[in-house]
C-alpha cells in the first residue's frame, strides 16, 4: 500500500460513503475522512453526517396503451396500481424501495389481463437542499389477454378432462392471476396432485386466445394420516384418517376419519365425486358424533349427500340428509329426536385475497327444513353470515363479523340437536368456553332456537407477517327473542401470516363469566 494509493481510495470511500447515504434517502450527507499515518497499519476514521431524509414529494403513475381506454376492465386496473403503490407521498426515498414500487406495480398490471405489461420509463427527481423527491413512472399495457384452450401435461392415471373439470376458466374469458391462482388451489386442494403450476405466454399476437399450460405432478391416492393436537375449544384430541382418490380408477374419492377429543368424538366415511357437468361436487357421508360440552350429553347418526360449486367467488350448494339424536342434559330428562333435513345455500366471496383478505366482504345465507312426517316435528331454519374487511392505513386492517340465525317452530323439543344454536369459543365469541353460550337446562347449557354473534376487530401489522389485534366480541343463544343478553368478550391478541391463513392467539376477558381465557386459532372460518 503506497500514500498515493491510500490517499486515493480514501477519497473514493468518502463519494461510496455518500452513495450509500443516498440510497437510505440521505442526500445531504457530510462525509469527512482522516488518516492516522502513526500506528502501523494506519488508522482511517469515516465519519458520516446522515443529515434529514429526501421525502417523496409527488408520484405520478402513467398507464400507456389499451388499458387507458378498455372501461372498466382497464381503467380498474390502473386504479389498483396507482392505489397500491409503494412509495407514496410522504415516505423516505430510498433505493430499494423505489425499485420495489417499480416491479410492483408492472406484477400488478400483468396480474390483470395485459400480462405482457412493462416499465417504458422512470425518473426520480431528487431536490437535496429541499429534500424532495418527485416520482413518475411510464408503463406500458399491451393488450388485454384471453384465455384459449387448456393444455395440461404430466397426468398419468387421469385425464385431462378430469383436471378441466375443476376449471371456471373458459376459453375467451378474460385472462388473470386470481382466477388462475384458484384454479390452481381447487386443484391442489382435490387430493389428486401433489403440484401443479399454470402459464401463458405473453405474446401480444396470441392475446385473443393464450393457450394455458397447466404442468402438473400427480399425488399417491392412497394416504393414511395419525395425530395428536390439543384445541382450546376442544382440549386434548387424537385422530386418524385414510383416504383414498382413486378408489374405481375414474377419480371416485373415499375418505374414513375418526378423532377422540376431550369434548368430542366422531367418526365418518365419506365418498366425493370428481366435478360433473357444469362444476358441481358430489358429496356422500355417513357419521356418528358424540359430545360432552357444558353438561349436555349429545349422540347423533346420520347420512347424507350434498352438492356444491366448485366456484369459490360464488357458491351455491344443497342437500339432504337424515339425522337421529339424542340429547341428554345433566339434571333433565334425555330426549330422542330425528330429522329428514333438506338446505340450500348461497356464499358469496368479494375479497382481494381469499386466505389472507385485507379488503371486501364474505356472506352466506343457508335456508333449511326439517320434512313434515319424516322427522320428530317439522322446523324451518334461517342461518346468515356476513365478515368484512377495511384497511385503515398501509399496516392496519380493521375486521367486523356478524352471525344470527333462528328455527322457526313453537319449540325446541323434537329438534336435533345439531340444528339448534350454541356459540362460544375461539371463533366465535372469546372470553368464553367453546358452546358455554346457551340455554339453560337443568345442570347443562342446551342449544336454543335463536343465535346472534358479532366481533369488531382492528389489527396493526409490523412488517409483513407480524400483527396485534385488539377486539369485542358478543353473542349468545336462547330461546326467546325477547331474552336475548349478550354476552361480551374483548382482549387482546397476537397475529402471524401463514400460507394457510392468519394464525391468532388471543387472551380474552368474558364480562359475564368474569374469567379470562386463551384461545388459538388458524386459518379463515367461513
Amino acid at each position: 500500500m503506497t500514500e498515493d494509493l491510500l490517499d486515493r481510495l480514501a477519497r473514493e470511500a468518502v463519494t461510496q460513503a455518500a452513495e450509500a447515504a443516498a440510497t437510505q434517502g440521505f442526500f445531504s450527507a457530510s462525509v469527512d475522512i482522516t488518516i492516522d499515518r502513526k500506528p502501523s497499519p494506519a488508522a482511517i476514521t469515516l465519519t458520516v453526517v446522515a443529515g434529514e431524509p429526501s421525502l417523496v414529494t409527488s408520484t405520478e403513475i402513467v398507464v400507456l396503451g389499451p388499458a387507458q381506454l378498455d372501461v372498466p376492465v382497464g381503467t380498474d386496473a390502473i386504479a389498483t396500481v396507482k392505489r397500491e403503490w409503494g412509495l407514496p407521498v410522504g415516505d423516505v426515498f430510498r433505493q430499494s424501495a423505489w425499485s420495489a414500487a417499480k416491479d410492483r406495480a408492472v406484477a400488478g398490471l400483468t396480474a390483470s389481463p395485459y400480462a405482457a405489461a412493462k416499465l417504458v420509463a422512470s425518473e426520480a427527481r431528487v431536490d437535496p437542499e429541499a429534500r424532495s423527491a418527485a416520482l413518475s413512472v411510464e408503463i406500458s399495457s399491451g393488450p388485454a389477454f384471453h384465455f384459449g384452450e387448456i393444455e395440461v401435461r404430466g397426468l398419468d392415471r387421469y385425464s385431462a378432462d378430469l383436471v378441466k373439470s375443476f376449471a371456471t376458466i373458459r376459453p375467451g374469458d378474460l385472462y388473470g392471476e386470481r382466477p388462475l391462482d384458484e384454479f390452481i388451489r381447487r386443484l391442489l386442494a382435490s387430493g389428486y396432485f401433489a403440484s401443479v403450476q399454470a402459464s401463458i405466454v405473453p405474446d401480444p399476437e396470441h392475446a385473443d386466445g393464450a393457450t394455458l399450460t397447466m404442468q402438473v405432478i400427480e399425488a399417491p391416492p392412497k394416504r393414511l394420516e395419525v395425530g395428536v393436537g390439543y384445541s382450546t375449544d376442544t382440549q386434548w384430541k387424537a385422530s386418524g384418517n385414510y383416504s383414498d382418490v382413486n378408489i374405481d380408477g375414474h377419480g371416485l374419492q373415499f375418505y374414513a376419519d375418526a378423532r377422540v377429543e376431550t369434548k368430542l368424538s366422531s367418526g365418518s366415511i365419506r365418498f366425493v365425486l370428481p366435478p360433473a357437468s357444469g362444476g358441481w361436487l358430489d358429496t356422500f357421508t355417513a357419521g356418528l358424533e358424540r359430545t360432552d360440552i357444558e353438561n349436555l350429553v349429545t349422540r347423533t347418526a346420520g347420512v347424507s349427500w350434498r352438492r356444491r360449486s366448485i366456484d369459490e367467488t360464488s357458491t351455491p350448494a344443497f342437500g339432504a340428509g337424515y339425522y337421529v339424536d339424542q340429547q341428554q342434559p345433566l339434571g333433565s330428562p334425555t330426549e330422542n329426536s330425528h330429522a329428514l333435513y333438506v338446505d340450500g345455500e348461497y356464499t358469496w366471496r368479494r375479497v382481494d385475497n381469499l386466505l389472507q383478505p385485507e379488503r371486501g366482504y364474505m356472506a352466506t345465507l343457508q335456508v333449511g327444513a326439517g320434512v313434515p312426517g319424516a322427522s320428530t316435528r317439522s322446523f324451518g331454519r334461517v342461518v346468515g353470515k356476513i365478515a368484512a374487511w377495511w384497511p385503515l392505513s398501509r399496516n392496519t386492517t380493521l375486521y367486523a363479523r356478524a352471525d344470527a340465525g333462528a328455527v322457526l317452530a313453537d319449540s325446541r323439543d323434537g329438534i336435533p340437536s345439531n340444528f339448534l344454536f350454541r356459540t362460544g369459543g375461539d371463533t366465535t365469541v372469546r372470553g368464553y368456553a367453546f358452546d358455554s353460550l346457551g340455554v339453560p337446562l337443568g345442570e347443562a347449557i342446551v342449544g336454543g332456537r335463536y343465535y346472534t354473534a358479532g366481533s369488531v376487530e382492528v389489527t396493526r401489522w409490523f412488517g409483513e407477517n407480524w400483527g396485534i389485534a385488539t377486539f369485542v366480541d358478543a353473542g349468545n343463544a336462547t330461546d326467546s327473542l325477547h331474552d336475548v343478553n349478550l354476552a361480551l368478550g374483548y382482549g387482546v391478541g397476537a397475529r402471524v401470516r401463514t400460507p394457510i391463513g392468519p394464525f391468532r392467539v388471543d387472551v380474552a376477558y368474558g364480562q359475564q363469566s368474569h374469567s379470562v381465557r386463551v384461545h388459538f386459532s388458524v386459518g379463515l372460518s367461513f
